[in-house]
């Protein structure tokens, strides 16, 4: 059967039957008792044995079974659920969620998780726990298993074994750099330079190609010829730096044999059914528990088809090319002013006006494809550090366009670890404030406007603002006069800051700010602001505000000379026009008092160097307000053209790092217009 045809639908499939695996354990570790819970988890993982069997992903197939059989016996009461074992059981679906992961960037879904399945056999004899936890150490320490890591083909088989016969040592090494390692490629490249010299490299995993590119977590195994000594590799290769183990296993005769053991599946898998994106297809005031009159069993059918997202791609590509014609219907409408043509430009413009709608919200995806994956990270973390730590999640619910949805993850994840790390206080420390000793993180989305914010809230320890303000002074981060003059908000933002992150904020601020000017930066880019409040001693809330969408916003334009120029809404405060005479100057830059604030004003001629073909003497002058987080500037521009929605383009690879231009777009009248990045003019 030809399987790469399937290839993307089990990985998605793969991914939502993890996913329900993770959550239906957390549940499980709240209500240890309900075995119904046991049975959902146990039909995820036969499904996903099953399908990865079809696929040939036999190392996928055979750890879900293992931990098949445990959750086999918890269901039989043989064994019972305790926080020790769901650890295990925790640990094979990371290791199963990182083999699909290695599918998906196109490995072999290969892992070296034999310390788990160990743990997993020995759970299901009803071994102790703490048994188990002492027999995986003592595989995690054993320098000789006689168990290989990694599957040979005959070929390899052949090389190997040929060697053996001539005197040489068949070795698999396995080698652990350190958590903390920068260059892992170098790292790579070094203990390939050592192996090199000391015999020959038969194969690797990962390929050498990924590598180098480093695509690994932190092991990569090597199948190795050599006449020297598995001690004396093994203290060769710790010399290299950043390496934290190294195992020189000598491969037994068995692993060597080229007759293949061929296991049989015990039942018939099922296949992977449908395709990768989900787009939801709903009649209007449709009642799920009503009965039809073509349904009189009282089944509900299905409203879910997916579709392949590279399809939603190309529709709103179309969709897109639509708003431009539009815009230019509408401009040949407006010149003709033919009453027949304004009146069928107008119904048409009000039928794109519903068919964007649709096309937006076929591209919205749940936040919660993104925040079901902190309710097992809180958990460890939490254990790792020894603290109690509930994490209330909001507004899952909420939707956003699927191109942010990709962007967001990351920096949700710094943020949440901060708050756990260096937000919330071990559980004496809480006690000792007069706080409960399990600590809160919220985690809550929802809409307002156009926007959709995602704010992330604990009741730790907040931010302490003399020495964030201290530590910034230190780092020029700002001034000493000009810290006198900040609020208490500009000041936590201060952690935001580029320069600011270093190693001693660890220590020194509770950890608030390593490498939160990354977070801030990616937000940015999305079109999007973050805020912080903070409380010392009470908590601190990060505060992010993102677009909808992406794809096609809503703009200002106005003119310079004969250029023009889009101004996102979403910047924009107020226009204004304001006479030559209210001008100031402060500090060798030109300025305006707006109702009551001092706002620095930009001269859009001057950044974008647009020709003038004549002086300019006006007496007034055209303003737009705009705002980035709590700064304000005024645009100066010749006139203001209208509001009007716009498709934005990028500027492709020959026009890149243009300062202050994000993007552009075609005009009704078919010229171009360049959208204006208002958050890097402010910066």
């Amino acid at each position: 059967m030809e399987v790469n045809q399937y290839l993307e639908m089990f990985i998605e499939e793969s991914k939502e039957h993890l996913q329900a695996c993770s959550e239906h354990l957390l549940e499980l570790e709240k209500n240890p008792e309900d075995l119904s819970i046991v049975n959902e988890i146990f039909r995820s993982a036969h499904t996903l044995k099953g399908m990865s069997a079809t696929m040939g992903f036999e190392d996928l197939a055979d750890l879900t079974h293992k931990m098949e059989n445990v959750l086999d016996a918890i269901r039989n009461e043989k064994i019972q659920v305790t926080p020790e074992i769901l650890d295990v059981v925790f640990e094979s679906v990371d290791h199963l969620e990182e083999m699909v992961m290695d599918i998906a960037e196109g490995g072999d879904g290969k892992r070296d998780v034999q310390a788990t399945v160990e743990q997993l056999k020995r759970i299901e004899a009803g071994e102790e726990v703490v048994k188990v936890m002492e027999a995986a150490k003592e595989i995690a320490a054993t320098t000789v298993q006689q168990e290989s890591q990694l599957i040979y083909d005959d070929f390899e088989k052949t090389v190997l074994a040929q060697s053996v016969e001539q005197g040489h040592f068949a070795y698999e090494i396995s080698v652990t750099l350190r958590e903390d390692c920068l260059l892992k490629a170098a790292r790579v490249f070094m203990v390939f330079e050592i192996l090199e010299k000391n015999g020959d490299v038969i194969k690797s995993v990962p390929a050498v190609d990924r590598l180098e590119e480093e695509q690994f977590d932190q092991t990569f195994h090597i199948a190795f010829i050599s006449k020297e000594q598995a001690d004396d590799l093994q203290k060769k290769l710790m010399k290299v730096s950043e390496v934290e183990e190294v195992l020189v296993i000598p491969l037994e005769n068995n692993v060597l044999k080229l007759d293949k053991k061929v296991e049989t599946v015990e039942e018939v898998p099922q296949q992977p059914q449908q395709e990768v994106v989900k787009a939801v297809v709903e009649p209007v005031a449709t009642n799920n528990k009503a009965q039809s009159p073509n349904n009189k069993s009282g089944h509900v059918s299905n409203k879910m088809i997916r579709v392949n997202i590279e399809r939603l791609d190309i529709l709103m590509n179309l969709f897109e090319e639509l708003v431009i014609d539009r815009g230019r219907l509408q401009s040949i409408s407006a010149e003709v002013n033919h009453q027949e043509l304004n009146e069928t430009v107008e119904r048409m413009s009000r039928v794109m006006g519903d068919l964007q709608n649709i096309v937006l919200t076929m591209r919205m995806v749940q936040v919660e494809t993104v925040f079901n994956r902190f309710p097992k990270m809180v958990r460890q973390l939490s254990r790792d550090l020894n603290k109690k730590i509930n994490l209330e999640i909001i507004g899952a619910e909420t939707e956003l366009d699927r191109t942010v949805i990709d962007e967001i993850g990351d920096p949700l994840v710094h943020l949440i670890r901060n708050s756990l790390d260096h937000g919330i206080e071990s559980p004496e420390v809480r006690l000792a404030k007069g706080k409960p000793e399990e600590g809160t993180v919220q985690l809550r989305a929802f809409h307002s406007g156009n926007y959709v914010f995602i704010e992330i809230e604990d009741d730790g320890a907040g931010i302490n603002r003399e020495k964030v303000l201290a530590k910034a002074i230190s780092k020029g981060v700002v001034t000493t006069e000009t810290a006198k003059t900040l609020s208490d908000k500009q000041i936590n933002e201060l952690i935001l800051a580029s320069g600011f992150s270093t190693a001693d904020v660890i220590s020194d601020i509770s950890g608030r700010g390593v490498g939160l000017d990354v977070v801030k930066t990616t937000i940015e880019s999305l079109g999007g602001n973050i805020s912080i409040d903070s409380t010392e001693g009470v908590g601190s809330t990060f505060s992010i505000q993102l677009p909808l969408t992406l794809s096609i916003i809503s703009v200002m334009l106005v003119e310079i000379e004969k250029e023009i120029y889009a101004i996102p809404l979403s910047s924009i405060i107020e226009t204004s026009i304001i006479r030559h005479s209210e001008i100031l100057n402060a500090h060798n830059q030109k300025v305006i008092d707006f109702r009551g604030k001092v706002v620095p004003l930009v001269f859009l001629d001057e950044i974008f160097e647009v020709p003038r073909s004549e002086s300019q003497d006006d007496e007034f002058y055209s303003v737009v307000i705009v705002r980035k987080g709590e700064k304000l500037a005024g645009l100066v521009v010749d006139s203001f053209i209208g509001q009007q929605e716009i498709v934005l383009k990028s500027l492709g690879n020959y026009l890149t790092n243009i300062f202050a231009i994000s993007g552009a777009t075609i005009l009704g009248n078919g010229k171009v217009a360049l959208i204006v990045d208002c958050n890097a003019l402010m910066k």
